[in-house]
């Protein structure tokens, strides 16, 4: 059985998107982080990320983990990989050179995105101030040549890789979102715009989503 640990407040919206576009069964172990907790290591405390049963589980108390049988793996980029495809069917490669693709724009969204998106994030939910707009700002420059190249890969085709849904549309769109709330660098990409919002309608997506806003709220992650 596969155990997939994490808030739904967490890069595990990741791999629970993901398992239910699968149609995997899943236990799903809402796992918090220790920062939403008063005291994260009370006797009553819910299981966080400094809970010594998920300490055992993850040392590094970062979510979200899986148990898939044994496998024990860490990072959602890697998870959503691995469960991608071990299934197989559409949303896993079909070949060598479709799984390098899909490795590839998943580091690219991590290396070269998530950080910097995560600024515009965290920003756009604070007061705004001089300041919070400055930072959006600085954020929205860095992003540009990424966008621009998802913009140009994406110009003409409906998804990241072989005209279907993968797990690499995942991977991407997860990432990107996190700058979504700066609705300039989206509207200057017209086809960066339409995946995105693709990704979004989707049936596995939206319960997800209604999951996570569900859930109360510290952070945009």
């Amino acid at each position: 059985m596969l155990t997939i640990y994490g808030a739904y407040r967490s890069r595990a919206t990741r791999t629970l998107w993901l398992a239910d576009e699968l149609g995997l069964a899943y236990a799903h172990v809402p796992v918090l982080q220790a920062k939403r907790l008063e005291d994260p290591l009370a006797a009553d405390a819910p299981i966080n990320t400094l809970s010594p049963a998920f300490l055992a589980i993850n040392p590094m108390g970062s979510i979200p983990s899986i148990d898939d049988g044994g496998v024990i793996l860490h990072e959602s980029l890697a998870i959503n990989l691995y469960l991608a495809k071990k299934q197989g069917g559409p949303m896993a490669p079909q070949d060598l050179a479709e799984e390098a693709a899909m490795m590839q724009w998943s580091l690219f969204a991590a290396t070269e995105i998530e950080a910097t998106a995560l600024k515009i994030s965290f920003a756009s939910l604070a007061e705004q101030t001089d300041e919070t707009k400055a930072v959006i700002e600085v954020a929205a420059r860095s992003l540009k040549r990424p966008f621009d190249v998802l913009e140009q890969h994406l110009t003409g085709k409906t998804w990241m890789i072989g005209e279907r849904f993968t797990v690499a549309d995942i991977n991407l769109a997860e990432i990107v979102r996190y700058a979504q709330a700066h609705a300039p660098l989206f509207a200057a990409r017209p086809a960066l715009k339409a995946w995105l919002e693709r990704a979004q309608a989707r049936p596995a997506f939206k319960a997800m989503w209604d999951k996570r806003l569900a859930e109360p709220a510290t952070g945009p992650v």
